[in-house]
């Protein structure tokens, strides 16, 4: 849903993403991987995908505290990209030509969806991991609970 969710802020609305935004997509990504993973491998595999998804969230969530922290000014972001365009030459052509091939969104521009709501993209999607995060360590401590009762 997160994937699916960005994919309409950009398409679908026509906002561009940062390259923080970019960088945050890849734990979502990897999930999916890590989930399929789970729902076919038996018992003790199966744990070993959904950890890997904690570790994921726990990512996801660091990305998301570090694009907050640019947005709201705490720090600088770590990403070059993020920064304004390094534009080199004498003429006109040669400055033309040193630009980037698509246009980029510095990173301490937040993205409002809601008018009036100062809940930005990035923070969004850090709540939305953590709420991912309980559900898997929920299901991995349910797992355990069965696991006990069946070789009781």
């Amino acid at each position: 849903m997160a994937l699916a969710f960005a994919w309409w802020v950009e398409r679908g609305l026509g906002i561009t993403p940062c390259e923080l935004c970019l960088l945050e997509r890849w734990p979502w990504r990897i999930l999916i991987v890590a989930g399929v993973a789970a729902a076919v491998l038996p018992g003790a595999l199966r744990r070993v995908f959904l950890w890997c998804g904690v570790l994921l969230m726990l990512g996801s969530i660091g990305l998301a505290v570090c694009h907050a922290g640019v947005e709201w000014g705490w720090w600088p972001s770590p990403l070059p990209a993020c920064h304004a365009p390094h534009v080199t030459g004498r003429t006109m052509a040669e400055r033309l030509a040193s630009m980037p091939v698509r246009p980029q969104k510095p990173c301490d521009w937040p993205t409002y969806l809601v008018p009036g709501v100062p809940v930005s993209m990035a923070v969004i999607g850090g709540l939305y991991a953590l709420v991912v995060l309980v559900g898997l360590l929920g299901s991995l401590r349910s797992g355990q609970r069965q696991t006990r009762r069946i070789f009781r």
